[in-house]
């Protein structure tokens, strides 16, 4: 394995809409930074949706502006496949090992997509969260920084089949690439390793993964997107079919004692914002949202309200017992306490989406277990532990955005003082 050494005054862990904005922040005040993401594009789970509440303007707005920010910055250092392995020293003195591994597409790749074309195998599209597939060299989504084609190792065929290497007329793919090792000293670091949607087949009694037109709200969001596995039409996953009535499952795993305990606090939102993407392209569908509380907080209650005075969107209070496919499998029942009438009701739907919680992405980071709180969430402390973004706590956007600013403070304190 090749090693190399670098040298910088921060590393950012992490390249989601936290991770970004903390590179680019800080590298605006003269600071190098290195910037690295375990995934082979930038942008984290933000690139994956298909619109911000309560605007519903795509997220490329805020993602493009900060790309050519990071960019066009000479101090920040960007390495995607990347991974922290180990860490020595303290704050101020930080040995940091990374693991590289490779793209199998080196920087002559233009996109200009001949690789794709000849490709026989296929590999499940982790972008779209399996709804789809993609050949096994691919673009990870259209819009994608860096804008440079992957393969997937463990799809492709190799020198065995060697198809996209003969068609490629840059010489841009490497079968051959090894992965690397790189060795940082670092002053400062910051953690924004983001955060993964709970999983829904713990979920035995809401169906996910039994019934196929039941779905996640991150899901929900790809189906929506144009560039998404059906172009951005809504339909239903088992025979794509259009939709007349759909639920959305409040708190589907979360503020419960045997799954997440806390609240993820966007869920309501997102699914609110969710049945606007159904209204508009089927305004007479029937929309059902069975909740606990809707938790709009601040400026936000004007889109719940907005919102509720579409007479076709039903709020339903009480939470899901079951999710059913009836007899005929054409359609499902959504089976749960009305605590309003105290009445248990069945609502025949055609489509299901869980709000499931966010989950702290905790679990393979190189930290003393004692920097987690009780959900493994990371706390930032007064011993050089600086963390931002979803992996602190769950949060929106935008304030994630501003954790990530006052991160880049401590940061260059401690920069300051070494």
């Amino acid at each position: 394995m090749n090693t190399e050494k670098i040298s910088s005054d921060l590393l950012v862990v992490g390249a989601g809409i936290a991770g970004i904005t903390a590179a680019v922040e800080a590298a605006e005040t003269g600071i190098n930074v290195i910037l690295i993401e375990k995934n082979p594009y930038i942008g984290g789970k933000v690139s994956q949706f298909n619109k911000y509440f309560p605007k519903l303007c795509p997220p490329s707005c805020g993602l493009e502006i900060n790309i050519r920010r990071l960019r066009t910055n000479p101090l920040i250092k960007l390495l995607t496949l990347a991974e922290v392995t180990d860490i020595k020293g303290k704050a101020g003195n930080y040995n940091v090992e990374i693991k590289i591994k490779p793209r199998y597409i080196n920087n002559q790749c233009t996109s200009c997509g001949d690789c794709v074309q000849v490709c026989p195998e296929k590999r499940m599209n982790e972008f779209n969260y399996g709804m789809d597939e993609t050949t096994a060299v691919y673009l990870p989504y259209e819009n994608a920084y860096p804008q440079k084609y992957v393969i997937d190792k463990t799809s492709c065929k190799g020198s065995s089949c060697n198809k996209c290497v003969e068609v490629c007329k840059y010489k841009a793919i490497d079968l051959d690439q090894t992965e690397r090792k790189l060795i940082a000293d670092v002053k400062s670091l910051i953690w924004a390793t983001g955060w993964e949607p709970y999983d829904a087949k713990r979920l035995d009694i809401l169906g996910f993964g039994k019934i196929p037109d039941v779905i996640t709200n991150v899901m929900m969001e790809r189906l929506a997107s144009p560039g998404g596995p059906t172009n951005g039409k809504i339909v239903k996953p088992s025979n794509k079919d259009e939709i007349k009535t759909i639920a959305f499952v409040q708190c589907a795993g979360s503020r419960d004692e045997n799954h997440l305990e806390y609240c993820s606090s966007v869920c309501c939102m997102a699914s609110l914002k969710q049945a606007r993407y159904v209204r508009e392209q089927y305004p007479e569908a029937d929309i059902h949202i069975f909740y606990i509380d809707i938790r709009s907080g601040g400026l936000l209650e004007d889109f719940y309200n907005l919102v509720q005075q579409d007479n076709k969107v039903h709020l339903h209070r009480g939470k899901v017992a079951k999710v059913i496919n009836n007899d005929s499998k054409k359609y499902l029942v959504v089976e749960a306490e009305d605590t309003l009438t105290g009445k248990l009701m069945q609502q025949a739907v055609d489509m299901v989406v869980l709000a499931t919680g966010m989950k702290p992405s905790t679990n393979n980071l190189i930290i003393d277990k004692k920097e987690l709180d009780n959900n493994e969430f990371l706390i930032s402390n007064g011993n050089g532990t600086i963390a931002c973004g979803v992996v602190t706590r769950p949060q929106d956007v935008a304030a994630t955005v501003r954790e990530a600013t006052g991160s880049v403070l401590r940061a260059i304190q401690i920069i300051n003082r070494n």
